[in-house]
């Protein structure tokens, strides 16, 4: 992070510096709300063992460093098993039981009904769905997770690394994490010139993937696409695929427990498969200057502790309490306000893949989403393995108006959403420096 608090940051939270100071050792309690139970716990309970392994690292080193004192931290979790009457039902105990000082959320469909509340009362909190994103949710913050942005990476680099294929079938469920990816896809296949011979959508609970995969395959396509298909359903569609014979490319915004797949189906079916997560274990991640603290160190320890349960989101909670971390050592203070302006400060930062700038506004309303980087994961020779990296803000600068136009297709905007106007339009898709270099 660049730049530093300014003077009139740190009076304004004097006060709530002081009153932390006096209570040396105090605990300082953390929120992780999403889903342990259910189809979507992949993308909840994988990330709070991550949690797990940073507040101990955090803890064994004295705690957290705050105006001079250490405190320890400790993580409160809630299992919301992806229900919008559960979340909030846990956000409460929480907020009101735990005072928690930071709260994380898988977001979507279980933080609807909850972002008024939040707002109301000024809690911090991260999603890993920039979709949540208005401007009425001043205090909610996408640091770690650019979905369903990224996903226009590994399109690229099939159009780059594989221009012999065409044609794509597309499918999703119809909920807040598939429909914003949906659009994405859409505008990423749309940009390169892909043939879009199919789309399907199915129910949020799941769907007959071998019904599902016989109407893409009907349409000859060259790819399969998943879009962000819950995880149970990755691995339905997956070896249904098989199943019918299938012998072309495959494409899903995550992989998780891949391993589980290559055995179900073949290490040769599996071969080329196109995701977006890769394992941090993964050579490209150190050779490259990343944000994240030791990734191969933390994947061995995860791996130590929880074995076969890497996902997706087993670092990504623990990327968002690394930026959390370091602007509450810069505010001096865990008070959310003043975290906040200290983590966006500048407009630039450092997310799990390198620099990053905060933008939005033009999709969701403000600029809390941090976007840089972000990796094509391929999996070879049964690994999944990086095979490049795309720029985020560069490919909205060129190709944000695509994006907005399925946003909007599909009622994904944030206007649409809430039921208000949108936004003037400023003349570029992105401020002149998104396409610049980071």
């Amino acid at each position: 992070m660049t730049g530093s608090v300014s003077l009139a940051q740190r009076l304004a939270v004097g006060g709530l510096v002081r009153r932390l100071d006096t209570a040396t050792g105090q605990r300082i309690p953390i929120g992780f709300l999403a889903p342990l139970s259910g189809q979507v716990r992949s993308w909840g309970l994988p990330g709070l063992y991550g949690c797990q392994i940073w507040a101990d690292q955090i803890n064994a080193s004295g705690g957290m460093m705050i105006s001079g004192r250490r405190h320890q931290v400790e993580i409160l979790a809630e299992d919301c098993g992806y229900d919008p009457d559960r979340a909030f039902i846990g956000a409460r105990r929480l907020v009101q039981d735990g005072n928690v000082r930071f709260l994380m959320m898988l977001g979507g469909d279980s933080l609807r009904r909850l972002r008024p509340w939040l707002t109301e009362r000024k809690i911090l909190t991260s999603t890993l769905l920039p979709s949540d994103l208005s401007p009425d949710t001043p205090y909610l913050i996408a640091p770690s997770e650019t979905h369903p942005l990224f996903n226009v990476t590994a399109v690229g680099w099939l159009a780059k690394n594989r221009p012999e294929l065409r044609r794509v079938a597309l499918c999703s469920q119809m909920d807040e994490l598939g429909l914003p990816s949906l659009a994405a896809y859409r505008a990423a296949f749309g940009a390169e010139g892909f043939q879009i011979t199919k789309e399907i959508r199915y129910p949020n609970t799941g769907g007959d993937a071998d019904e599902i995969v016989a109407a893409m395959l009907a349409t000859d396509p060259q790819i399969l696409c998943w879009c962000t298909s819950h995880t149970p359903m990755v691995h339905a569609l997956t070896e249904a695929a098989h199943r019918q014979g299938f012998t072309g490319q495959l494409l899903s915004c995550t992989a998780d427990g891949y391993r589980e797949l290559i055995r179900k189906t073949s290490t040769e079916f599996m071969e080329g498969f196109l995701f977006q997560f890769p394992d941090f274990d993964d050579p490209a991640l150190q050779n490259k200057s990343f944000f994240f603290n030791r990734p191969t160190q933390f994947h061995s320890e995860y791996e130590r502790r929880f074995p076969g349960s890497w996902g997706s989101v087993s670092w990504e909670y623990a990327a968002t309490l690394d930026l959390w971390h370091m602007a509450v050592q810069k505010a001096g203070t865990v008070a959310p306000v003043s975290v906040l302006a200290a983590m966006k400060h500048g407009g630039r930062g450092e997310h799990a893949f390198g620099h990053a700038r905060w933008l939005g506004t033009e999709f969701y309303g403000n600029d809390n989403l941090l976007a840089g980087d972000w990796p094509v994961v391929r999996i070879t020779s049964g690994r999944a393995r990086v095979v490049g990296f795309g720029s985020i803000p560069a490919w909205l600068a060129e190709h944000g108006a695509r994006l907005r136009q399925e946003m909007e297709a599909l009622g994904q905007m944030w206007y649409q959403r809430e039921g208000k106007e949108p936004l003037p339009i400023r003349d570029t898709t992105l401020d002149s420096a998104a396409s610049a270099p980071l």
